[in-house]
């Protein structure tokens, strides 16, 4: 852990001061020169740091960037998102959810309640099964073929409740009907009495990156409510997309 703190530290020293040679950060971190070598050497074969010239001062390399990326796409999106998400609380009266992969599960981002909402539960920064939610199926149904199969059998289908597909067949199928009419739904298979819809929302590549969802009790937001309410979601999910970048 100490080489780690170590290595955290070298970065800071370099993101404030831009560059630094080795006898610097020698001297800021409080280790002997050579250390100090073999960690700049470390941070430098991942892309982390840069030498200027031959034995040089570093900076920040661009491994750095490829990392930020990851976070600033997810920045990005509840920034983009969270206008998109209150108004279509305020048109559709339910809970709006922004959601993304996170290893194995989903993870929401941001949230808006709707004026319908009855409960007060957060779901921000909860991590969810991806087989029995709308917004894990969205995700998984735009993912390649492998990772897909990765991640299933990493992750398994537990049974929720009594309506969750815990097959590999029923779920292919459901992946199938939700890339056919571009969203998912979610009937009471994650909680009972919880019903949900999630739409796509592409990057400027087109890859899907986030699920746009709804959600709310089963006995207002029915499954037929969820099918007229769907060209509203996909509406939204687009003009997300957009704004993320993506032009398709």
């Amino acid at each position: 852990m100490q080489s780690v703190d170590r290595a955290v530290t070298v970065l800071e020293i370099l993101a404030q001061r831009g560059e630094a040679g080795v006898s610097e950060v020698a001297d800021a971190i409080d280790v002997h020169k050579s250390t100090a070598f073999r960690l700049l050497g470390a941070l430098e074969a991942h892309g982390m740091v840069e030498q200027e010239g031959e034995r040089g001062k570093y900076r920040l390399g661009f491994g750095i960037v490829r990392l930020a990326g990851a976070v600033t796409g997810r920045i990005d999106v509840t920034k983009h998102g969270r206008g998109i998400c209150e108004r279509l609380a305020d048109t559709l009266g339910e809970t709006m959810n922004i959601a993304v992969l996170e290893s194995h599960h989903v993870i929401n981002l941001d949230q808006v309640r709707g004026q319908s909402a009855i409960t007060a539960q957060n779901w921000v920064g909860r991590l969810t099964p991806m087989h029995c939610t709308s917004s894990g199926k969205v995700l998984l149904a735009h993912l390649d073929p492998r990772r897909l199969d990765e991640l299933v059998a990493e992750a398994g289908l537990p049974r929720m409740t009594a309506h969750t597909l815990t097959s590999r067949k029923s779920l292919d199928a459901e992946l199938a009907r939700v890339r056919e009419r571009g969203y998912a739904m979610t009937v009471e298979e994650y909680e009972e009495g919880l019903n949900a819809m999630a739409a796509p929302v592409r990057s400027s590549g087109g890859e899907v990156v986030a699920a746009l969802t709804a959600s709310g009790p089963a006995f207002r937001l029915t499954e037929e409510r969820m099918h007229e309410l769907a060209p509203l979601l996909i509406e939204g999910a687009d003009e997300l997309s957009r704004r993320m970048g993506h032009l398709g």
